[in-house]
């Protein structure tokens, strides 16, 4: 979705300020298509709860418009957006039964008892939860009050499903195992999805495109790989997995590559994202898992530099080692454990190299 006259959900020029004086956030224009899965990613205080919020008609837009199916809601209350909304406290109420939460929603809608029972069972059903109908909140594990919580915001098939950091409050395991869920879920269904939250792995797994805030501002809104394989400035690149970051100044800049001169001197191509004369700071980064110490699997086309290992951990499935290189002393690859693999020893001096495609010359 590139065109608020596609969406099914737009926001054209939107700002959000509590006092008056300082803008929440700045000037936001986003297109969400129908059916998709659409993440807002981003630190605390970035914006991306803020915009959730005015969708769901909980904050008002303090200037533009937001608009639902081609249809202004910036007046229109919650209750009759007829949008779904799942948090991450749940905010089930202790007093109901299960079966009562999900049927208060459709009670709210005049919705008769066996119309409400028919969908109160298909919802349960849905998240797997269907022998669960007559006991309380309490008597319900996390995990499980968070499927119920995600029954009640589908239960009356509402058109756009908002989810404000749902799955905060689980341990790793489940969280991980609700996440290929819910992605399920949203296939079987094909429902529109926003979902908020601060966990790129989250965000990553879950979604068909990620709106990377901060400041304010959407930093990039792209597919999960576009943003991991291709961030289009510093932040994205370092927010989004983890990133080896080079300071260096462009020497050459020309169609598809510039040469960067690292701090230490030692001389670099990579692939100009944001940068755009010679003589301009930069910032390089390259992906752990782009970065070979093997000679022999060098890419064609690497470069070599000389590095010193700092520190050696086992992870498992795989080898992190922390490197000094060009400078810096936090240049991490990552290297899978299989047969044969060499451990790397502090002290050690080796070579790295990467491809140059893999290193992207950022705004520094």
């Amino acid at each position: 979705m590139t065109s608020p006259n596609e969406a099914f959900v737009a926001f054209e020029h939107v700002q959000k300020s509590y006092d008056g004086v300082s803008l929440v956030v700045k000037d936001l224009n986003l297109a969400i298509g129908k059916g998709e899965f659409l993440t807002m990613l981003g630190p605390s205080g970035s914006g991306k709860t803020t915009t959730l919020m005015m969708l769901a008609g909980f904050e008002t837009a303090t200037h533009g418009e937001i608009k639902l199916d081609g249809v202004n809601i910036n007046l229109v209350p919650p209750h009759k957006r007829g949008i779904g909304m799942v948090f991450q406290n749940y905010a089930l109420f202790p007093h109901m039964t299960v079966g009562e939460n999900l049927s208060f929603p459709l009670e709210v809608r005049g919705m008769g008892k066996s119309e409400r029972e028919a969908k109160i069972k298909r919802a349960l059903d849905m998240v797997q939860m269907g022998a669960f109908a007559n006991r309380r909140p309490a008597q319900l594990s996390g995990g499980q009050q968070q499927r119920i919580a995600l029954a009640r915001a589908l239960v009356f098939d509402p058109k756009l499903v908002l989810m404000d950091e749902p799955l905060g409050a689980l341990d790793k395991q489940l969280r991980e195992h609700m996440q290929f869920e819910i992605k399920h879920l949203h296939e079987s269904l094909g429902i529109t999805v926003v979902y908020v939250t601060h966990d790129q792995g989250e965000a990553l797994t879950m979604s068909d495109r990620v709106a990377v805030f901060n400041d304010g501002r959407i930093q990039q809104l792209a597919p999960p790989s576009d943003l991991y394989e291709r961030p289009e400035n510093s932040f994205v690149a370092g927010f989004i997995g983890e990133n080896n970051k080079l300071q260096g100044t462009v020497e050459e800049i020309g169609q598809g590559t510039c040469t960067v001169r690292l701090a230490t001197g030692e001389v670099i191509d990579a692939t100009p994202v944001n940068v755009t004369q010679k003589g301009q700071k930069t910032l390089v980064s390259i992906r752990p898992e782009r970065v070979e110490y093997k000679p022999e699997l060098f890419p064609a086309g690497a470069h070599s530099i000389d590095a010193e290992v700092l520190e050696f951990i086992y992870m498992g499935d795989m080898f992190r080692t922390r490197l000094r290189v060009a400078g810096s002393e936090d240049f991490v690859i990552k290297s899978r454990n299989t047969q044969g693999q060499r451990m790397l020893r502090p002290g050690e001096k080796i070579k790295v190299g990467w491809h140059p495609q893999d290193a992207r010359a950022l705004d520094p």
